[in-house]
């Protein structure tokens, strides 16, 4: 749940900023406790052929700064790394005002009852082609080739530039703050899959996400992240089997560390998690340890009874 602090204002909202030779970047103006200073748009190529990666939300402000980063140049894409609100919904006014098509992960809408943790889902995205791991778009100079990474969402997709080793990763990996996973469609176990299949990929020199600074030791990054969500199953997996007092954080007696567990909530858990947490961010920090609860049953380490959760 640790973020890194923001930093001082004035941020770049609505600047052109140049990372590397073929990319640009223009922060939209729609800072939050989840999106750091704002959604990150990339413009990858040159003149002779753009791609918009993560066009952002539907503001005028941004989308006017977007089209005068463009200037004359050819968009051949509008691409989308998934569809909450803070990623897609400027895509389509934005193939309105030029002519390209929108291109890049499958349209998604989930409605859920839970609380949510990051934005909605956008119900107008329309996407004219939607690209499968592996296939790319290109124009002269780059190539930008998809990479499934399910886990924060089911149709997130990463973008490699094969001509720099840089990849945009959008919120599956980010240098702020890790991805929030949200049950149902996040998924915990399809995020680790993907956060290793990222990590074997040794060709990556750096990650630009669509929220917070670039990432320049990407794989440490991710080595990182994957040890970080192992430590929290085998926490789980410790407290499930050993039990926590109705107090949670309180000692067990020696009569009551000899008894099996009888099973936890996700309520039990979280105190004694995330201890020193502010108790307004514990449903949030729930939803974590729920993602975590769910793979772990998938994967017949644990069981559940309505709310207990217990070892098997």
């Amino acid at each position: 749940m640790a973020v890194m602090a923001l930093p001082d204002q004035p941020w770049p909202t609505g600047d052109v900023e140049r990372p590397e030779p073929l990319v640009a970047r223009v922060l939209a103006p729609n800072a939050s406790p989840f999106t750091y200073t704002g959604t990150q748009t990339y413009l990858v190529g040159s003149e002779d052929g753009l791609a918009v990666i993560d066009p952002g939300p539907d503001d005028k402000q941004h989308i006017a700064a977007l089209l005068a980063a463009i200037g004359d140049a050819e968009i051949v894409a509008i691409m989308c790394t998934h569809t909450h609100r803070d990623h897609s919904p400027a895509a389509a006014p934005l193939a309105e005002a030029t002519g390209a098509p929108i291109v890049g992960c499958g349209p998604l809408v989930i409605n859920t009852d839970e609380p949510r943790l990051d934005a909605a889902f956008d119900r107008t995205y329309a996407p004219d082609r939607v690209l499968a791991d592996g296939e790319s778009v290109s124009a002269p100079g780059w190539t930008l080739t998809a990479i499934a990474t399910p886990g924060h969402t089911s149709n997130h997709l990463c973008f490699a530039l094969e001509e720099s080793g840089a990849v945009f990763t959008g919120d599956h990996v980010m240098g702020w703050s890790t991805s929030i996973i949200v049950p149902p469609d996040g998924d915990m176990g399809h995020y680790l899959e993907s956060l290793a299949l990222l990590y074997e990929r040794k060709q990556d020199k750096v990650y630009y996400p669509a929220h917070g600074p670039a990432v320049t030791k990407p794989h440490q990054l991710v080595r990182s992240t994957l040890g970080h969500r192992r430590a929290r199953e085998k926490q789980i997996g410790k407290l499930l089997a050993g039990g926590v007092p109705a107090k949670a954080g309180t000692s067990r007696s020696k009569s009551q560390r000899s008894q099996p567990s009888l099973g936890l909530t996700i309520e039990d858990l979280v105190p004694v998690m995330y201890k020193g947490l502010d108790e307004r961010m514990w449903p949030a920090a729930g939803l974590s340890v729920k993602a975590h609860l769910l793979d772990m049953e998938r994967r017949g380490i644990v069981s559940r009874s309505g709310d207990i959760w217990q070892t098997i």
